[in-house]
């Protein structure tokens, strides 16, 4: 990639393997095999000068973000780990191999030497030796041997979130190039919180895949602190549910699509839907099923309503799955906290009640989190578009 990189800024091969310190032989025989490896021609001759070829265009971009990636997070490893001097000024990114960044990620991914060689499919002790020749090449610790695996250190927990970044940019730009050619499938991988789950995201999915029969669109759910993670880390592309305040990350962006309010919800029939002027405190002599304190429902109940601090807690069950949620209230006279719009389309089929009870200062803002830098293909911002649209429509 650099080779190629270097060749299209200078039009040059030659110059190309001057600048990367390698022999023109070896120059040319990366670009052939970067070239196999996509399927595709990258660099056209016009004249005496190299330019690229569409798909040269395309993953040039890629490569380049994938490299910088790289080059920040060796920057950020080496400053972790306590490197001074020269290799504080010139990080080792330029001599990490593409094996080496595999077995990193691996490694990241499962905790275990010998999980991570199972899952590359090579042995044990090639993977130890990849892993320890990135290390050395650092010049900063990169694992600590623990009980039941191998624990990254924080210089390692920095390259491994640039080598997922750039990861993340090459499939984007295998991607774009396999679209140009009229030869491959778009992909979207989309964290999704329940409100968005029961709200947009159906009517966004089925209109991106009529509009594109070649996308692939996988919709994982999780907790915040995970998908926000994997988002971070481009194992998502974006993430969809409620807004926190402030925002959770210098390196994300979150885009308000529209408020919600929470309300309090029971079964249809539930005795309070039979008091003729019912109040929270009415509602708290139930037991409730409560969303879990970390997410903004689960905050709004605790910070605000202060459950936690009667003299005899009314939550018996804790869950923020909807589906376990509308189970359970059939089963009995719970009360619950739950957005508007989350439950709307039970609230509809008369499976679950709305309680006539006013929460002051329950609006929250449900929206798109996306890395800042993050820059979609064609079908990635196409879906992006379907989510807002169906947002607004929903919203209405």
């Amino acid at each position: 990639m650099r080779v190629f990189i270097e060749t299209l800024r200078s039009g040059s091969v030659s110059a190309a393997a001057l600048a990367c310190h390698v022999s023109q032989p070896a120059a040319t025989q990366a670009i052939a095999r970067l070239e196999q490896d996509l399927g595709t021609p990258l660099l056209i001759r016009r004249s005496r000068h190299l330019s690229p070829t569409p798909s040269g265009e395309l993953f040039a971009a890629r490569a380049e973000a994938a490299l910088t990636h790289l080059h920040r997070a060796a920057r950020a490893s080496v400053r972790m780990g306590g490197g001074e001097g020269a290799r504080a000024r010139n990080p080792f990114d330029q001599l990490v191999t593409a094996a080496q960044l595999r077995a990193l990620i691996a490694i990241a991914n499962t905790g275990s030497f010998a999980v991570a060689a199972r899952t590359l499919g090579l042995s044990q002790p090639t993977i130890h030796r990849t892993a320890r020749g990135l290390e050395v090449i650092a010049g900063v610790p990169f694992f600590t041997a623990t009980v039941v695996g191998v624990e990254l250190t924080a210089a390692a927990q920095a390259f491994v979130l640039g080598a997922k970044l750039a990861q993340a940019e090459l499939r984007q730009g295998v991607e774009e190039i396999g679209v140009e050619l009229g030869q491959g499938q778009s992909s979207f991988v989309l964290g999704s919180m329940p409100l968005a789950r029961t709200l947009i995201v159906p009517g966004a999915v089925n209109a991106m895949v009529q509009a594109d029969p070649s996308v692939q669109i996988r919709v994982v759910e999780g907790r915040y602190g995970e998908l926000l993670r994997s988002l971070r880390e481009g194992d998502l592309d974006c993430l969809i549910g409620a807004m926190r305040n402030p925002a959770p990350a210098d390196d994300v962006t979150q885009e308000p699509l529209f408020d919600d309010d929470l309300s309090i919800v029971a079964r249809p029939g539930h005795p309070l839907f039979y008091h003729p002027n019912p109040t929270l405190d009415d509602a708290l002599a139930y037991p409730w099923i409560a969303p879990p304190r970390e997410t903004p429902a689960g905050q709004y109940l605790y910070d605000t309503l202060r459950i936690h601090e009667r003299a005899q807690t009314p939550v018996r069950v804790v869950s923020s799955s909807l589906v376990f949620l509308r189970g359970l209230l059939a089963e009995g006279d719970y009360v619950s906290i739950a957005s508007r719009h989350q439950i709307s389309v039970d609230a509809r089929a008369g499976h679950i009640g709305v309680l006539p009870l006013r929460l002051e200062g329950s609006q929250r803002s449900i929206g798109l989190t996306y890395r800042s830098n993050w820059r979609p293909t064609g079908a990635q911002a196409r879906f992006i578009e379907f989510l807002r649209r169906y947002a607004r429509e929903r919203a209405g």
